[in-house]
């Protein structure tokens, strides 16, 4: 007993006391100062990031205008020499003779009423197609029921080409403009509603059991848990319904409309208007790329986490 206390009695004298605690009146910047030391890496990071990120836009639009400027250039020199090797550009317009056209049909309404008129079909067909396609794509993603009952038909009528539908469609509904966009609805319909299938089947079910045990009813299952995990699939079926939506509604002005994008090149293709064909084929590219635009905007919105995850890649 007697060694017991003396160890402990010399244990407790190698241990030097506490340091009493100091309060610095100073402000937190002066301290810092005083310790050589720099701010915390959340507030000293944000001008570098913010640096970053401009030259990672920069250099993308650099990259672009690269990009579009070498196309533009090949395009003007097969005009320019009237390259006639299998690919004949004998008859293709120049670059310079379709701006010309950009300029004239600007002056008239008809081409800016075309384009009007594609978007909204656009815009009308692909929203039935994201709220049908999103909320199919749910219940048979998360019910082996609904899985059951409904993936046979879609996957009959999945492989016919939304253009086939256009005989069809044209008798279903009572007027043209109704048939085009529901050919429209149907291209990007499937490829919306796959993804959403796929998106929530690959879910892990251990973050659904957590949800369970955590005391989560099937409604909040399906807002917090299934409806998250299932959005980058989601919007990779966004972006691509978006391209087949355009595709097939160009058919369907080509086929069966009066007014459009589609039917403005396709009338100019009958009048042989070669720097008008070209004008509308660009335009639709156009249109084409500001819609997939807006939906990876609207992804960066939606999962802020993708940033993150890709290492800054959105």
């Amino acid at each position: 007993m007697r060694t017991a206390q003396l160890i402990d009695a010399d244990f407790a004298g190698d241990i030097p006391p506490a340091p009493a605690a100091t309060v610095s009146l100073l402000p937190v910047g002066a301290q810092l100062e005083a310790r050589n030391e720099s701010p915390p890496p959340s507030v000293a990071s944000q001008p570098r990031r913010a640096t970053q990120w401009l030259q990672g836009r920069l250099a993308g639009w650099l990259l672009a205008g690269v990009s579009i400027g070498s196309v533009l250039l090949l395009w003007h020199l097969a005009t320019l020499y009237r390259l006639d090797f299998y690919i004949r550009f004998n008859n293709i317009p120049t670059p310079a003779q379709v701006f010309d056209k950009v300029i004239e049909v600007n002056r008239s309404a008809k081409f800016i009423t075309s384009i009007g008129i594609s978007v909204r079909r656009i815009l009308f067909g692909f929203a039935v197609a994201t709220v049908l396609g999103v909320g199919l794509g749910i219940l048979i993603g998360r019910y082996r029921l609904v899985r059951q009952l409904a993936m046979p038909a879609m996957e009959v009528f999945r492989p016919i080409p939304a253009i086939a539908w256009v005989p069809m469609s044209i008798m279903l509904w009572p007027s043209n403009e109704v048939s085009i966009v529901f050919i429209t609805f149907l291209g990007a319909f499937f490829p919306i509603l796959l993804n959403t299938v796929h998106g929530v089947e690959a879910i892990d079910p251990v973050l659904l059991r957590a949800a369970r045990s955590l005391g989560a009813k099937e409604r909040r299952l399906l807002a917090h848990v299934v409806l998250p995990g299932a959005l980058p699939h989601i919007f990779t079926g966004l972006a691509v319904g978006m391209g087949v939506a355009w595709v097939s509604l160009i058919a369907a002005e080509m086929i069966s409309g009066q007014f459009g994008i589609g039917y403005f090149t396709w009338e100019a293709y009958s009048l042989i208007t070669y720097s008008e064909i070209a004008l509308g084929m660009i335009t639709i590219g156009v249109l084409g790329l500001l819609c997939s635009g807006a939906i990876r905007f609207v992804a960066r919105i939606c999962m802020p986490w993708q940033a993150y995850s890709t290492g800054g890649r959105t």
